[in-house]
């Protein structure tokens, strides 16, 4: 197939370029760059500098190309979210950079449409011992700052999904990690003794951003239209356990161990390192996209991280 790829230097598409490369497809990749374009055009991408934001800026930046499908990675995200506020730019691009990415679709005259969606779009809180599969609510509305992000992901699963003209496909990743830069971070600061573990600490559930990138590929070929997967490995993991594993790949000492409350003052990264207990399920992805994971757990994962 012939791809538009928005967010084509992003974390995951670092994973997801070669990907589509070796499985025989053309990728047109978006970027708001030309360094980004010196980048993708080495890659063998075709470059397109333009904002996904810019709706007329982005078709009269496409115009005279040509797509089988549209894939949106376009985030925001330069490093872990601390704050509700750093989220926001990323939020918009889900909201209104969807509408304009389906815009250009039809344009573009694709028939299919990935995009990204979040695990952490069922709610930002205690659920429970067991997994979620992607018939449990998703995006409901809540007040508050979690609210802000909650709309923006019911609105980019609601316009692709629910597109009349496209054979839309929402993938709920886990959170990534893997040789990118939010995975090196925190071994950097492992080793520095500054990455304590909250007590007590969140679950969370992870995906490799190399099954990320396979997954992404089984949904553009076998994905059903209207349908929504829980891109995750096969097992949640305590924050606790997982930032402990971390700094055994770093080769650092453990962690220290302190109160949760102490995060208090960095709010987003409070939820996520403590407020939080969440696990899906994945076989819905396993059983539909012909799919499973290369790294099944995060111990079996890390040591991509410090091998590359």
């Amino acid at each position: 197939m012939r791809i538009v790829l928005a967010g084509a230097t992003g974390t995951l598409s670092s994973e997801l370029v070669p990907s589509l490369l070796a499985a025989g497809h053309e990728i047109v990749g978006l970027t708001r760059t030309t360094s980004g374009a010196q980048r993708l055009r080495t890659a063998g991408v075709t470059p397109v500098v333009t904002d996904v934001m810019a709706a007329d800026a982005l078709l009269t930046a496409l115009d005279g190309h040509t797509a089988d499908a549209v894939i949106h990675q376009a985030t925001a995200i330069t490093r872990t979210p601390a704050f509700h506020r750093d989220l926001h730019p990323t939020d918009a691009l889900r909201d209104v950079g969807t509408r304009n990415l389906l815009h250009a679709a039809k344009r573009l005259g694709a028939r299919r449409f990935i995009t990204q969606s979040f695990f952490l779009g069922y709610g930002w809180r205690d659920h429970g011992p067991g997994l979620l599969t992607e018939e449990h609510p998703y995006a409901e509305p809540e007040r508050g700052p979690f609210g802000h992000h909650l709309r923006s992901l019911r609105s980019n699963e609601d316009q692709v999904l629910g597109s009349p003209d496209l054979e839309g496909i929402a993938l709920r990743y886990g959170l990534f990690y893997g040789p990118e830069p939010a995975t090196r971070k925190m071994l950097e600061l492992t080793r520095k003794r500054q990455l304590p573990i909250p007590r007590p600490a969140a679950t969370l559930h992870p995906i490799h951003i190399a099954d990320a990138a396979s997954a992404t590929v089984a949904a553009l070929e076998r994905g059903r239209a209207g349908q929504a997967y829980n891109i995750v490995d096969d097992q949640p993991v305590d924050m606790g356990d997982y930032l402990a594993a971390l700094a055994e790949t770093a080769g650092a000492p453990p962690p220290r161990r302190v109160p949760g409350w102490l995060f208090r003052a960095v709010p987003y990264m409070h939820s996520l390192l403590v407020g939080t207990r969440i696990g899906l399920d994945n076989s819905k992805a396993k059983r539909e996209l012909g799919w499973a994971p290369e790294y099944p757990t995060y111990r079996d994962g890390l040591p991509s991280t410090v091998d590359r």
